[in-house]
């Protein structure tokens, strides 16, 4: 199986898709599924966040976007310092 990402916005009361609070992507592969946030260390990192919005245990919505918009969020937090964890 080729590898296959899909990116996510991270929205809440104070944020929306177009000023998400952060971003989450799946990389799905022959090894199975790994979720990842673009952490506050500025970096990929291992998140329960997607998870659980598929459960029904979250407080964001997760919006799916496009690999274009997600490489726009993380510019910006980037550039402002913010990350969501």
């Amino acid at each position: 199986m080729a590898e296959k990402i899909t990116y996510y916005a991270i929205v809440d009361e104070f944020s929306s898709r177009e000023n998400p609070g952060g971003v989450l992507r799946r990389i799905r592969n022959d090894e199975g599924i790994s979720d990842e946030a673009f952490s506050a260390d500025f970096k990929w990192e291992f998140s329960p966040l997607l998870a659980g919005a598929e459960r029904g245990d979250t407080m964001f919505d997760i919006i799916p976007i496009s690999e274009a918009e997600a490489s726009r969020i993380v510019a910006r937090i980037r550039e402002t310092g913010l990350a969501t964890e």
